[in-house]
């Protein structure tokens, strides 16, 4: 049986804002963002770019990934996103 993996990313808002979230395909995921039917806080601060992903075994690595993100402040998160 093949394992699914959940990637934890970030996006990047037109606004310069950064959105925080979790998902098992980026493509679709980032598509559904930029076509106004992701996350409330991302519809109206469209377009989007993915600007970071990490991908993990799990569903709850990738939740406790997710929250420790969310938390960091936006300077540790530019910093993460540049080491790409």
């Amino acid at each position: 049986m093949r394992r699914k993996n959940y990637y934890v990313y970030i996006l990047q808002c037109s606004t310069g804002e950064y959105y925080t979230g979790y998902t098992t395909n980026l493509k679709r995921r980032l598509k559904t963002h930029n076509d106004g039917r992701g996350a409330r806080f991302t519809k109206g601060r469209l377009p989007v770019k993915l600007v970071y992903s990490e991908r993990h075994e799990s569903r709850s690595q990738a939740m406790r990934r997710e929250r420790q993100l969310k938390r960091k402040p936006r300077r540790e998160k530019i910093e993460l996103t540049h080491k790409l």
